[in-house]
């Protein structure tokens, strides 16, 4: 993320946001699963195959779900030109939060939050290069060990400022956690119908030539 240019930086922060906002909301409708952190649901999955094999089936459902989004997401930035793969990625999670939101209006909310995790999938595929991602937008445990080491690098000439757009990352999604939550306590799953709102104008802002990717763009 440090060899990207700094407006690239505020865009995935912002897109990181998105996903703690989004993810908090699947978490308070669903008792406690998730839909952007698959780690989480991954533990509680194991965790079930030896206590509740209904929460194991759940989890596991929303895991191939999320990595079903990734790969809608990977295929169809494959059929965009690195000039366009950017916005319209986010459309794409835009146009899944929507169909989202328009579910839970309609009473039908797992249905609503299966498409929530189809465009947090979809949303981990918007930084690539050569195929393969290169910013994570919603898990946070590798950007926290980046951090780390990062900051063990403080004194080295060069690399003073290199932890902080890990910091920023990382206080994006929880930020975004945060006011999720109260949008959800106020609203419900229309908060979604905030999200797909929050998601539109991050695809407009990326459409501006200045955040066109090339597939030269380094790896974070």
């Amino acid at each position: 993320m440090t060899r990207y240019q700094r407006h690239h930086w505020f865009l995935a922060v912002a897109l990181a946001a998105l996903a703690g906002f989004v993810d908090a909301i699947g978490f308070l409708y669903t008792g406690g699963f998730f839909t952007a952190f698959m780690t989480g649901n991954s533990t509680r999955m194991a965790v079930g195959l030896f206590t509740d094999g209904r929460i194991a089936a759940i989890a596991a459902s929303m895991i191939a779900t999320f990595v079903a989004g990734v790969i809608i997401g990977n295929v169809a930035g494959s059929l965009c030109s690195a000039r366009t793969r950017l916005p319209l990625t986010i459309l794409g999670v835009v146009a899944l939060l929507a169909a989202a939101a328009a579910l839970g209006m309609a009473g039908l909310g797992m249905l609503a939050v299966g498409f929530t995790l189809l465009a947090m999938g979809m949303e981990n595929t918007v930084f690539q290069r050569e195929g393969q991602v290169s910013i994570g937008l919603t898990y946070m445990t590798g950007t926290l060990v980046k951090l780390g080491q990062a900051l063990s690098r403080v004194h080295r000439a060069g690399q003073r400022w290199q932890w902080v757009p890990h910091l920023l990352l990382w206080a994006g999604l929880v930020s975004g956690a945060g006011l999720g939550v109260l949008a959800y306590l106020d609203w419900g799953l229309m908060a979604l119908w905030a999200a797909a709102a929050i998601g539109l104008a991050l695809a407009m802002v990326a459409a501006l030539p200045r955040f066109a990717l090339h597939d030269e763009v380094p790896s974070a």
